[in-house]
């Protein structure tokens, strides 16, 4: 019953060095951060950056988003010739305003002929690498076009589609629709992964006992917390051995040692891959530790700390003194 557990692409989050700590604890595939296809092709060093990744993270997928089918086709064919990605995967799901207004992300799912086109013209651009696609409910609550799009995505030769179970409209508030999600696993012969809400194992099982999707996208729920990949591999393991649900241990973060030191590992890396040195301002990261410092004990002291510190050196100290 075991399925793949991807690690959702996230934009400020899923940088090289968290997607590094999450492949650690057992995510099956990774997904950079999303950028425009028209920085890559002007060769912007910044959209090169988000989008690199080391061979330890394979099979690793690069994911694009943009309004306009050959620009879209044109950066595929770049990634494809100086990365060689596993796969390039299409945002038509994004929400954020600034997405949006240029057509593209989850506004795409106003338009299902223009997002068909992109698909098409990416998926011939580059024949010898998979192509897959992020989507959402639809629009609205009013106007759901999960299905079409997914069909229309596999047509087009996509190989694989993952459904986030909210609408543009809701951004992330409210409750993910897996019953939906279900609706496209069933419409598709192609894989579909599930994404939206996944923040526990024992959630990851009923999702997919519940809409036999052939994955599982997890994004929030890893923030701060990579070890939630291995949690659910274990339960996965422990239920394929006949162990009873009932008899299954209650999940947890690990230990404030381990995650204070994890945390204080990701910064350093951070800070490395940027440039930056223990001496150098580190405040610009902080917003990526935050989540770390919930559900462990001193928890909430290291957050009331983390303002004041503009060094690594300040972070070890901080950590040091909340153990």
């Amino acid at each position: 019953m075991s399925v793949p557990l991807y690690l959702a692409p996230m934009s400020g989050f899923t940088d090289i060095a968290f997607r590094a700590l999450c492949k650690e604890q057992g995510a099956d595939v990774l997904v950079s951060e999303f950028v425009q296809s028209e920085p890559l092709i002007r060769a912007r060093e910044r959209a090169w950056r988000d989008v690199d990744f080391t061979p330890e993270q394979r099979p690793m997928g690069v994911q694009i988003f943009g309004a306009v089918p050959e620009s879209m086709a044109a950066a595929a064919r770049l990634l494809e010739a100086r990365l060689r990605p596993d796969f390039i995967d299409l945002n038509f799901g994004c929400p954020a305003r600034k997405v949006v207004e240029c057509n593209a992300g989850s506004g795409l799912l106003r338009d299902l002929p223009l997002m068909e086109k992109i698909a098409r013209a990416v998926v011939s651009a580059v024949p010898a690498t998979a192509v897959t696609a992020k989507i959402r409910l639809g629009w609205d609550s009013t106007s759901f076009v999960h299905v079409e799009a997914a069909k229309r995505l596999e047509d087009a030769g996509v190989r694989a589609v993952a459904v986030h179970g909210r609408t543009k409209a809701q951004g992330y508030s409210g409750e993910a629709d897996w019953e939906k999600i279900g609706e496209v696993a069933r419409a598709v012969s192609i894989p579909v992964i599930g994404n939206g809400d996944v923040r526990d194992a024992a959630t990851a099982v009923r999702r997919v006992r519940e809409t036999g999707v052939r994955g599982l996208m997890i994004g929030r729920g890893a923030l701060g917390d990579p070890w939630i990949f291995s949690r659910i591999k274990k339960r996965f393991a422990a239920l394929e051995a006949g162990t009873p649900e009932a008899e299954l241990p209650e999940e947890k973060k690990p230990a404030a040692d381990v995650v204070f030191a994890t945390l204080f590992r990701y910064a350093e890396t951070l800070a490395r891959t940027r440039g930056a040195s223990g001496a150098e301002n580190v405040r610009w990261l902080l917003a990526r530790l935050h989540p770390f410092t919930y559900g462990v004990p001193a928890g909430k002291r290291v957050r009331a700390g983390l303002h004041a510190c503009t060094t690594l050196s300040d972070l070890r100290r901080l950590l040091d003194s909340a153990l």
